[in-house]
C-alpha cells in the first residue's frame, strides 16, 4: 500500500488530488457537535497544501437516499475544515455536476475544495457495478491522483471507496496508515492480558468480532443493551430492556466456547434502571435505580451498568495489557446513565497498557464526558470498520488501496 509520502515524493504540486475523507461528523442543525473526523484527516490535508497539490476533499455525511437533502449538507464540514486549516476552503454544491467542475478548475497549487455530499449521488452506494462505476468514472474527471483516508467507510463498497482508486494512481493517507497499524497491534502478536470491551444496543452488530475474538481474547466484558441478552440467556429477568431473543442461541454457544477455551466472559452484576426511557434532548433528572442483574423488575427498563459492575470492569481492566473498546456501557448521553460509560473510558485512562477506543459512539462518548483524547493509546474514526477488520474481512476500500 502506498503512502501519502510516497506520492508526495514522486510530484504532486498543481495536481488535482481526491482525497477521500470521512467527514460524516454529528450535526445539530447546522451545527458540528463533535469534529474529531474532520481534525483527523487535517494531516493528510495540510500535507497536500504545503506540497502545492490541488486537494479535492469527499465525503459522505449521514443517510440520504440518493438525492440531495439540505439535511446532510457538508457545508458545516467544509467551514470547519476552513478553521483548522487556516485558509479559505472552496465548496462545490453539487458532486459531478457543474459547481464542482468549476470549483475544481478555480482552485489553484496549495488550496482546497470540499464537494457535496457523495451520497446525494445514487452511484455512491448503488449495488449495480455499472451505475457505481460510471459515477466513479466521473468523480475521476475531477482529479489526477487519489489518497483513500477515510477509514470510517472503508469497509463498504462504494462508488468514491472502492472504484474510483482503480482509475487514479492512489495512495493512503496518514489517517487509514495509522489505523490499520493500530488494528494489527490488535491481531497481530498482541501484547497479553487482552481484554475486549464490547456495549451498544445490538448483539446482532457484534457477533461477528465476538465470534473472532474469542479466538483471541483473554476477557470480553459486555455492557450497554447488548448485556440484557446475554442475561435473558442465562435465565434472568430483563423487563423491557433491549432484546434480541432471535440471538439468546448464539449468546449460549459463545459463553459455552468461552468457558471451554478459558476466555473470560463478564457480564454486569448490577444495573442503572427506570420506568421510562430518559429525555436525551431535556437531560432532566429521572427516576432510577440500581438492582442486582439477576432480580430486575419486569416493568423496568436497563440503562447502565451499576457502580458494583463498573467496579467489577475496572478491576478486569487493570492490569489488561492491551484493550479495544467499542460501544457505550448505557445511554451515556443522559448524565443519570453515563457513569457506566465513565467507568470503562477512565479504567483506560489509568491502565498502563495500550488502549483502542474503536469509534462511533465510544468516540464520541469519551469527548462528550470530557476525557483527554491524548490518553489513550487511539481513538479510532471508524467503528464499524474496526470491527469488521477485527472480524477479519477484507475491507473493500483497505483492499482498493493495495498496489
Amino acid at each position: 500500500m502506498k503512502t501519502i509520502d510516497e506520492l508526495i515524493a514522486e510530484g504532486v504540486t498543481g495536481k488535482r488530488v481526491f482525497v477521500r475523507a470521512d467527514l460524516n461528523v454529528p450535526l445539530s442543525g447546522t451545527t458540528i457537535t463533535d469534529d474529531g473526523r474532520i481534525r483527523a484527516v487535517q494531516p493528510t490535508v495540510d500535507k497536500l497544501v504545503a506540497a502545492g497539490a490541488r486537494v479535492v476533499v469527499a465525503s459522505h455525511l449521514g443517510r440520504p437516499k440518493g438525492a440531495p437533502d439540505p439535511a446532510f449538507s457538508l457545508a458545516p464540514a467544509a467551514a470547519r475544515l476552513g478553521e483548522l486549516i487556516g485558509a479559505d476552503v472552496a465548496f462545490a454544491t453539487d458532486t459531478v455536476g457543474e459547481s464542482a467542475r468549476a470549483t475544481v478548475a478555480g482552485l489553484g497549487d496549495g488550496q482546497v475544495a470540499v464537494l457535496e455530499n457523495l451520497r446525494f449521488n445514487p452511484g455512491e452506494t448503488s449495488k449495480d457495478d455499472a451505475e457505481r462505476g460510471a459515477f466513479a468514472d466521473r468523480l475521476a474527471e475531477l482529479a489526477d491522483l487519489y489518497v483513500g483516508d477515510g477509514f470510517g467507510a472503508v469497509h463498504r463498497k462504494h462508488a468514491s471507496v472502492f472504484d474510483l482508486p482503480a482509475r487514479l494512481p492512489h495512495a493512503a493517507g496518514d489517517l487509514i496508515a495509522t489505523e490499520v497499524g493500530v488494528l494489527k497491534k490488535l491481531t497481530e502478536n498482541v501484547e497479553r492480558p487482552y481484554a475486549v470491551v464490547l456495549g451498544g444496543s445490538k448483539v446482532s452488530d457484534k457477533l461477528g468480532v465476538i465470534d473472532h475474538l474469542l479466538e483471541r481474547a483473554d476477557r470480553i466484558l459486555i455492557g450497554g443493551g447488548m448485556a440484557y441478552t446475554f442475561l435473558k440467556a442465562q435465565g434472568h429477568e430483563v423487563g423491557s430492556s433491549l432484546l434480541q431473543e432471535d440471538q439468546i442461541p448464539a449468546v449460549l454457544e459463545y459463553l459455552k466456547r468461552a468457558e471451554d477455551k478459558g476466555v473470560e466472559f463478564v457480564l454486569p452484576v448490577d444495573v442503572v434502571v427506570s420506568e421510562t426511557f430518559p429525555d436525551l434532548k431535556a437531560k432532566a433528572p429521572t427516576e432510577h435505580r440500581t438492582v442486582p442483574a439477576d432480580a430486575m423488575p419486569a416493568d423496568f427498563i436497563g440503562l447502565d451498568n451499576g457502580p458494583e459492575t463498573n467496579k467489577l470492569y475496572a478491576s478486569k481492566l487493570a492490569d489488561a495489557a492491551t484493550v479495544f473498546w467499542n460501544g457505550p456501557m448505557g445511554v451515556f448521553e443522559h448524565p443519570d446513565y453515563a457513569e457506566g460509560t465513565r467507568a470503562v473510558a477512565q479504567a483506560l485512562v489509568d491502565s498502563s497498557g495500550f488502549s483502542v477506543v474503536g469509534g462511533g459512539d465510544s468516540a464520541a462518548a469519551v469527548r462528550t464526558l470530557g476525557f483527554d483524547e491524548n490518553a489513550f493509546g487511539h481513538i479510532s474514526t471508524g467503528g464499524g470498520a474496526s470491527l469488521e477488520y477485527l472480524e477479519g474481512k477484507t475491507l473493500p476500500g483497505l483492499a482498493a488501496l493495495e498496489d
